[in-house]
Parts: C-alpha cells; structure tokens; sequence
C-alpha cells in the first residue's frame, strides 16, 4: 500500500497517536492485571481482617520512595527495611517535603516485587488513594497502613514496596494516574 497523500500520512499519524495514548493504555492494565505482572497493587483493603499467622512466620518488607525526575521533591521511607509477621498490620509513613517554591501535586505510585507478591499485599491506608497537594516548602508525613496476607506462596521470603511520585499539578488527564 502507497501512501503518498499527506492526508493519507496525517491520518496514519494520528491514529498511531491515538492508538498509543488512548487505546494502549487500558489494554496494558488489564493485561498486567489479569497476569500479576508490574507489580500493580489492589487499591484500599475492603475485606475482613485476618489473623496473624499462627507460626510467626515472618517476611522482609523493603519500602523505597522513588520520584519522577520533573517532581525535585524530597521523599522517603518512615523505615528502609521492615520485618513483619504475615497477617500482622504494620503502620509506618513517608516523610515528603515540596522543595518548588510554588504549589505542586503529586500522585504515588505502587509496585511490588516480586510481582507474586501483590496480590498478597493488602494496603489498609494508603497516601496512594488520594492526589497530594502540597505547598511551596511544606512538609508532610504520608500514613501507609498495611498487612501481608498469610496465604503468601513459602517461596517468598521477601518483597519490595516502592512507590514513585509524579507531578501530576498541571495534568489533564489526572484520571489516568489514578492506581486501583
């Protein structure tokens, strides 16, 4: 097929855009959530507690902060490393501080490793959920409230929660960074 006409060459560009903006998108989140991959996360735990495993059985929990190159924000982890019993609740935070000297918004956010793990990481509280306004120089501590479900495959002796912020202020498609 020819396509000399820079109508016909504007047309090929323009669904290429769009097929990779508006349509991509929703297909690559239903992939990585069918198939565990990313490492996405569920949103805001909405079932019953459940009790710590009767065996103390324990897991290693490394929390990073990560940020996007266009956000100079300050951010880290209440604590680097954790260990907790599986089924036990933990409570800890990330200490964030806006270094712009305007208002900025970011948005978290999450991924587990290994990508297994997700499905078994259940986020009670979670700055993730909400977009996050800070001004110019603030300082703020973001609340993570999670347990790790004692259904966890014996493998996995180990899982990393990393959270990566995004200047989403001038956004126009906000609802795109919005993690389930």
């Amino acid at each position: 097929m020819k396509l000399s006409s820079p109508i016909a060459l504007v047309g090929v560009v323009l669904f290429m855009f769009s097929f990779g903006f508006f349509i991509l998108p929703p297909i690559y989140a239903v992939l990585c959530e069918i198939t565990g991959l990313n490492g996405k996360t569920a949103g805001q735990y909405q079932g019953e507690m459940v009790a710590a495993d009767s065996n103390g059985r324990t897991i290693t929990v490394q929390l990073i902060a990560n940020r996007n190159d266009n956000l100079p924000w300050d951010f880290s982890p209440q604590h680097e490393v954790v260990e907790l019993v599986l089924g036990e609740q933990l409570q800890t935070s990330f200490h964030v501080v806006n270094t712009y000297n305007t208002a900025v918004v970011a948005q978290a956010i999450p991924s587990v490793s290994p990508f297994e793990a997700a499905a078994y990481l259940h986020k009670i509280e979670c700055f993730c959920f909400q977009h996050q306004p800070l001004e110019a120089g603030e300082e703020k501590s973001f609340p993570l409230v999670f347990f790790i479900d004692p259904e966890l495959p014996e493998e996995i002796k180990k899982l990393t929660l990393s959270y990566t912020l995004f200047d989403i202020t001038n956004a126009q498609t906000v609802g795109m960074l919005m993690p389930k």
